[in-house]
């Protein structure tokens, strides 16, 4: 299997407000970036839609480190939250799950691929997670 890293970011201007994610992925001295973004969302559906995105772009499956400032979304895979809130129909206790949708599919890109999460402190000076910041607030600003 080919390894790859991912980094990810998500923003918004406002919770809900305008979003932005960005997502890098890294293969041997390969870079590719990628963004996008909602004219009315979270920042949670933001931080989630770029490692969806990130994974989706993988042409096969590949054995990835993702690396997300997101402890909701590292610590939903990382202490096996995501596999209870799955098994429980996407609810947490007897509250329906936010976002219930984008866990499915990230959950089930996490099948296809070989995926190991890491967080990273934001705004620290990480030079991946500065430019997917840079890439998820441009996006979000230019739906002003």
């Amino acid at each position: 299997m080919k390894e790859v890293s991912i980094y990810t970011d998500g923003a918004c201007r406002g919770n809900p407000g305008r979003g932005g994610w960005g997502a890098i992925l890294v293969y041997g001295r390969y870079e590719k970036e990628l963004s996008g973004g909602e004219r009315e969302t979270t920042n949670n559906r933001m931080e989630l839609t770029a490692a969806i995105e990130g994974l989706s772009a993988l042409k096969e499956p590949c054995k990835v480190t993702l690396y997300s400032d997101s402890k909701y979304l590292v610590d939903a895979f990382l202490q096996d939250w995501v596999e209870s809130w799955r098994a429980n129909g996407w609810r947490r206790g007897r509250e329906e799950l936010k976002n219930p949708d984008l866990w499915e599919r990230l959950y089930s890109l996490t099948r296809t691929h070989d995926v190991t999460f890491v967080w990273v402190k934001g705004h620290a000076g990480h030079d991946y997670n500065e430019r997917c910041d840079g890439l998820a607030t441009a996006f979000a600003d230019s739906f002003a």
